[in-house]
Parts: C-alpha cells; sequence; structure tokens
C-alpha cells in the first residue's frame, strides 16, 4: 500500500516560481561559487609547485570529470525519481529509491578504486613522455581514485536534500567540504606544522578529506532534518523498477561526463601534439578551473530547476514547468554574459594568477572560447528539463553532438593549421550544434509531455 503524502504541503508546489526558483538555486549557488574558489586555490597552489605539477592537473580531469559524472549521474536519477516521487505523494517509493541510490552509489565506486590501483599510471604514461608529469598525475588520481565513496555519498546525500526543497542544507555541506579543503591543502601540500609534505599528492588528500566531511555532514542533515527522507535498510536492497527508473535517468547524465571525459583526454592529446612542453595543455586545464566561477552558478541553478520540474510534473502543473523555465533561462543567462565580459576584459589578469608562461599563451584562448557562454545558458537550463522529465537519453545525445561530432573533428581540423590559437574556435563552433540539437529535443519532449498536461491538470491544484 503506498504512503501517499498531499505534495501541495511542499513548498515547490504552492510557491511563486521566481521566488521558488531563487530560494533554493541561491544556496546552491553560493555553495557552488565556493567549490569554484577552491577550484581556483587548489590550482595556485600546485602552480607553486611546478608548471608541469599544473599540466598533470590538467591531464587528471578527465578522470577526476569521469568519476564525478558516475557519482553524479546516480544521483540525478535519484534526485529526479525522488521529486516526481515526492510530488506524486509516494512515500514508498520515496524511502526505496533513497536506499537504492546509496547501494548504486557504492557499487560505482569500487570500480573507481580498481582503476586507482591499476590504471592511473598507464592513463598518464599515454598522455605524456615527461616522467615529473606522469609521477605527480600518478599519485594525485590514485588518492581521489581509491577513496572516491566520499564524493559519490556527498554528492548522493546533497541530491536528496535537494530534490525535498532544503537546498540551504547543501550550502552548508559543500561550503564545508571546500573550505577544510581550501584549508588543508596548503598543509599537506608544502608540510607546513606537523602536517607531512606530500607535493600534489597533498591536493589530493586535502580534496578526498574535504568531500568525506562534506558527506557526513550531508548523511546527518538528512537524517535529522529531512522528514521526506527515511533511510530504512531494507531499501538498500535493490529492487529492479526502482534501480532502472534511476539509471534511465542517471545513465545518459553520466554517458554526458563521459563523453566530456573522452574530449578532454583526446584535446590534451591535441594540444601536447602542438606544444609538447605541456604549456597549451596547462591553459586549457586552467580555463576548465577559472570557467567553474560561471557554470558552476549555473549548474546550481540548473539542479534546482530540475526537482522543480520534476515536483511539478509529478503534480501534473505544467504551467508551473514553463515558468520555471522561463526565470532560469533569464538568470543563466545573466550569469554567462558576466562570464563573457569577465574574460574578454581581464584574460591576462585571470592567468597571471597562475605564473609561468600561461598567461603569455592563454590570452586568446580565453577570449575565444568564452563566446559560447550566452548559448550554453541556454542549452544547459533547457537540457534540464530532459533529466526531470526522464528523458536523459537526450542529454546524452545532444552531448555526443556537441563533444564528439563537432567539438573534436572542428578542433582536429583547425589543429592541422599548426596553430595552438585555432583550435579554441572548436567551443564556439561545437557549441552551436548543441544549441540546435538542445532546442529539437525540448520542442519534441514539449509536445509529448508537458502540453498534455493542460488536459488533465487537477482544477483543485492552483497553477499560479
Amino acid at each position: 500500500m503506498k504512503n501517499k503524502n498531499n505534495p501541495a504541503d511542499n513548498k515547490m508546489a504552492s510557491m511563486k516560481e521566481g521566488k521558488l526558483l531563487l530560494n533554493m538555486a541561491l544556496p546552491m549557488i553560493a555553495s557552488m561559487l565556493v567549490q569554484a574558489l577552491y577550484n581556483i586555490v587548489d590550482s595556485l597552489y600546485v602552480a607553486k609547485i611546478s608548471e608541469n605539477a599544473v599540466t598533470a592537473l590538467g591531464l587528471a580531469f578527465p578522470v577526476q570529470n569521469m568519476l564525478i559524472g558516475f557519482a553524479t549521474g546516480i544521483a540525478v536519477g535519484v534526485n529526479s525519481l525522488f521529486s516526481r516521487s515526492l510530488g506524486a505523494g509516494d512515500r514508498e517509493e520515496v524511502d526505496r529509491c533513497s536506499g537504492n541510490g546509496i547501494t548504486l552509489s557504492f557499487l560505482a565506486s569500487l570500480l573507481f578504486v580498481l582503476f586507482g590501483l591499476i590504471g592511473a599510471r598507464p592513463f598518464f604514461a599515454v598522455q605524456s613522455g615527461i616522467a615529473d608529469i606522469v609521477n605527480s598525475g600518478t599519485s594525485y588520481v590514485s588518492i581521489c581514485c581509491i577513496f572516491s565513496l566520499g564524493i559519490f555519498f556527498e554528492i548522493l546525500f546533497e541530491r536528496m536534500l535537494q530534490a525535498s526543497g532544503r537546498t540551504l542544507f547543501t550550502m552548508i555541506t559543500q561550503g564545508l567540504g571546500a573550505i577544510l579543503n581550501i584549508i588543508l591543502d596548503p598543509m599537506f601540500i608544502f608540510g607546513y606544522g606537523f602536517f607531512p609534505k606530500l607535493g600534489i599528492a597533498g591536493a589530493a588528500v586535502a580534496t578526498v578529506i574535504g568531500q568525506w566531511a562534506a558527506a557526513i555532514l550531508a548523511l546527518i542533515f538528512n537524517l535529522l532534518c529531512n522528514k521526506d527522507v527515511r533511510i530504512r535498510l531494507q531499501m538498500l536492497r535493490l529492487r529492479a523498477n526502482t534501480v532502472k527508473q534511476i539509471l534511465v535517468v542517471g545513465i545518459p547524465s553520466t554517458i554526458m561526463m563521459a563523453i566530456s571525459s573522452v574530449m578532454n583526454f583526446c584535446m590534451n592529446g591535441i594540444f601536447m601534439r602542438l606544444d609538447p612542453d605541456g604549456i597549451a595543455a596547462g591553459v586549457f586545464g586552467l580555463y576548465y578551473k577559472l570557467q567553474s566561477f560561471f557554470f558552476m552558478p549555473l549548474f546550481g541553478l540548473n539542479n534546482a530547476t530540475i526537482s522543480i520540474v520534476a515536483f511539478n510534473y509529478g503534480s501534473r502543473q505544467p504551467k508551473r514547468i514553463l515558468k520555471t523555465l522561463k526565470v532560469s533561462c533569464g538568470i543563466a543567462f545573466g550569469i554567462m554574459m558576466l562570464g563573457l565580459l569577465v574574460f574578454r576584459i581581464f584574460p591576462a589578469q585571470l592567468l597571471g594568477l597562475f605564473g609561468g608562461n600561461f598567461a603569455v599563451y592563454g590570452v586568446s584562448a580565453l577570449r575565444i572560447i568564452s563566446l559560447h557562454f550566452p548559448i550554453a545558458a541556454f542549452c544547459i537550463v533547457l537540457g534540464a528539463t530532459f533529466q526531470a522529465l526522464g528523458n536523459g537519453i537526450y542529454s546524452s545525445i545532444t552531448a555526443l553532438c556537441r563533444q564528439l561530432l563537432a567539438l573534436l573533428p572542428a578542433a582536429y581540423l583547425l589543429s592541422l593549421t599548426g596553430e595552438v590559437n585555432a583550435v579554441w574556435w572548436a567551443f564556439p563552433i561545437a557549441e552551436l550544434f548543441s544549441l540546435l540539437a538542445t532546442a529539437f529535443f525540448f520542442l519534441r519532449i514539449y509536445k509529448k509531455k508537458i502540453k498534455p498536461l493542460y488536459d488533465e491538470t487537477p482544477s483543485s491544484v492552483p497553477l499560479s
């Protein structure tokens, strides 16, 4: 017998859409900004070791991205099913979704433990012949992968809080993890006080400690402060239908991140071929750190959008879905326009933070790549609809079009000129392809899932 709650009791059913979106998104945006700050500070400390250390960190990005992709994929699937079940008042499925998500996260983390033990060194040896880069990169990735369960549980438990509208708690957990990381970074990298001097491996140690601390706090918040979550041992047992619903949304999200990792790996190969010293690859890695100041808040906004759209789809409120998307698109466009201006006006100052030759070779890179920022705003927000409504495969297809069918071929062809600066134009070119694919699939999902809701919307539920 299903335990039915009244979905109208949740703020996602009644609060004005703009206010609701800001109410849920601002804490996540704030926590994402702290995460972005950590990304920058982490690289600043590593840059004090050597240029090779920065390059190693950049080459490690595909593995880190893949790790986060697996963790996020499971969590996004849980988030979508959790919010839809909550909106429909199905408490039993909410509980089962939470328990199965924990089990899936544990199983997935074992894959990265194995990679950390036997795959890290071959991964770097394929990319670079410089021993310093291979050794430092191997130690960094090995530590992050072997202790990866922390990031799996952190993302999962935070998504449970987000799915039920309690985003303030995620700001606290992510903030704790990032701040702890920032504090511990110099301690472990340079060996201050009684801490051992570990170099780039110290950055990895600080990272996993921050992730585990955030995961534990997020679990505590769910147990003590989230009335919509009941983590019960009997719900840890995998149930085929629940797992299927989680993975239908989660696997496409993971595939998107996997595609991104493949893209980064191949782009690093292109840059290392054009510049064997690794400066161009280093600039590429630093770009991803710097752009996080704008993309991370956008992802925070996106997470809130997914929860709101999924909930209101479950409670059959199409007007609230569309109004949420309109407000989200407007905010996202503003964020990315700011990013475009910053990258166009201050590229030398941004790269100059990291010393070395990065500022000399990277100014054109930041100015060219940032041209795609405003377009990405619409692609990311509209893509949230695919995940929220259980059509995550659309997200995978758009990612495939952008990164493997457009970005990499364009980058390869442009690299034939022998000019590194020419390669950066592949990013705005690819984003245009992504926009076309996103618009096509959004119209498709609107006609099939959102528009029909107008004929079945309960008159007792306010549409505001």
